[in-house]
């Protein structure tokens, strides 16, 4: 399978599940799959194999990216204490990139307030749009 420029997967999901009936051990296929299957609609599918590809061992930016992506697959689905753990992995990571710092503290302020946690939001909101002015100030 191929990304193309505007970071979509090319490959069928048959594809995909050839790959990984080949290679099970293929964290980057059970990463690639689950990004088509959540293009699709299939949530649970999706959730199943970022978990997959987490357990597997992702590059660190793909890593990132499968917890915020399992994160926003489990707040559709109501599985709000899951998404808040996927948020808060990426959060207390770290990461260089603010960019998905700045985006797992926007979900997780999101998710806090759907939940009732109104001074919780405040204080990601806070912290994220402390991110982007940073950014803005090329620090």
């Amino acid at each position: 399978m191929l990304k193309d420029a505007l970071g979509s997967y090319r490959g069928s999901l048959a594809e995909l599940d050839r790959v990984i009936d080949a290679e099970p051990n293929s964290a980057e296929a059970y990463y690639d799959r689950a990004n088509v299957k959540s293009g699709r609609g299939d949530v649970e599918g999706a959730i199943n194999d970022y978990s997959k590809a987490i357990e597997l061992g992702l590059r660190v930016r793909e890593r990132f990216l499968a917890y915020g992506n399992r994160g926003i697959a489990r707040v559709a689905i109501e599985e709000n204490e899951g998404a808040f753990e996927d948020f808060t992995a990426i959060i207390e990571a770290s990461p260089k990139n603010r960019g998905i710092l700045k985006t797992a503290l926007f979900n997780r302020a999101m998710l806090r307030e759907k939940t009732g946690d109104v001074e919780g939001a405040a204080m990601d909101y806070q912290q994220g749009s402390g991110i982007v002015s940073k950014n803005k100030r090329g620090e």
